[in-house]
């Protein structure tokens, strides 16, 4: 198997560090990059110069320009890039401040996207990559609660279905992995939260209710790393996969219902056709 050139951003914790190890095992180089990079002294410990530890702000699109410059410069090439780098954001819609809604999508849409575009001159040259979108089940189906990081993924999914379409001339591939429920911190420390309206206080119990039900056992992040190299090294990677044994089954019910609803009223659709 030819070595990988990775560039990977989020790698303090979860999916990023998880993958970021797999590919440094295996003999892949790796161009890391946090906000803290102090993070990933025990990686570099131990892979020495297979790894390239940047610090990075994914908002800030001419450092990203820059770090996606130096990585290619270092490596002389680049084969996968991974905008791993996001946060979820809960709060109801109408609890959700114009700070916070701006907040969420600067870095998961507009984090995904600078990388995205930096990355793409140094693939098109070389006509080869592999550009990985980590979207979620979040991505093509929403629950209260989280509408504005629905909103992010949802975007995420668009541009990247355009992306795909626009470089598979160039030999590049998009793959979205939408996972499920895992075992991470996207819920915990890494969250962040609207302050409550009183006039949702219901609201809020049902959902904490329904998101019991919903419950299921977590995937665990390490064993996503086995998932993710058989993506990259796919003759004919997917442009969506699921992560996780929950998605699937959410996608159904979703889907189905849509096109019930769509096939419901398909009399009033036509009718505005005139």
């Amino acid at each position: 198997m030819t070595e990988k050139a990775w560039f990977i951003t989020g790698t303090s914790k979860g999916f990023g560090r998880e993958w970021a190890t797999a590919a440094l095992e295996r003999g892949d180089k790796v161009a890391a990059t946090a906000r803290n990079v102090d993070t990933l002294d025990d990686l570099v410990e131990k892979y020495g110069d297979n790894i390239l530890p940047l610090t990075l702000d994914v908002t800030d699109r001419e450092a990203d320009l820059a770090a996606v410059k130096q990585a290619a410069e270092h490596f002389g090439r680049l084969d996968v890039v991974v905008n791993n780098a996001g946060y979820g954001h809960f709060g109801f819609i109408e609890e959700v401040t114009e700070e916070e809604a701006r907040a969420q999508i600067e870095t998961n849409v507009f984090g995904a996207l600078w990388v995205t575009q930096a990355a793409l001159p140094y693939l098109r040259e070389q006509k080869s990559g592999h550009i990985i979108q980590v979207s979620s089940i979040g991505g093509i189906s929403a629950f209260p609660g989280i509408g504005l990081y629905h909103a992010s993924k949802w975007a995420l999914e668009g541009f990247s279905q355009s992306l795909a379409q626009e470089v598979e001339s160039f030999g590049i591939h998009v793959t979205l992995i939408e996972p499920g429920g895992f075992s991470t911190d996207w819920s915990g420390p890494s969250a962040k939260r609207s302050e409550e309206l009183p006039a949702y206080a219901d609201a809020h119990r049902a959902m904490e209710e329904g998101r019991k039900q919903r419950g299921g056992t977590p995937g665990d992040p390490t064993a996503s790393a086995a998932a993710i190299l058989k993506i990259v090294d796919a003759d004919e990677p997917p442009l969506r996969v699921f992560f996780g044994s929950q998605p699937l089954g959410i996608a159904k019910h979703d889907y189905e219902n849509r096109i019930a609803t769509w096939e419901k009223w398909n009399d009033v659709s036509v009718l505005a056709q005139g």
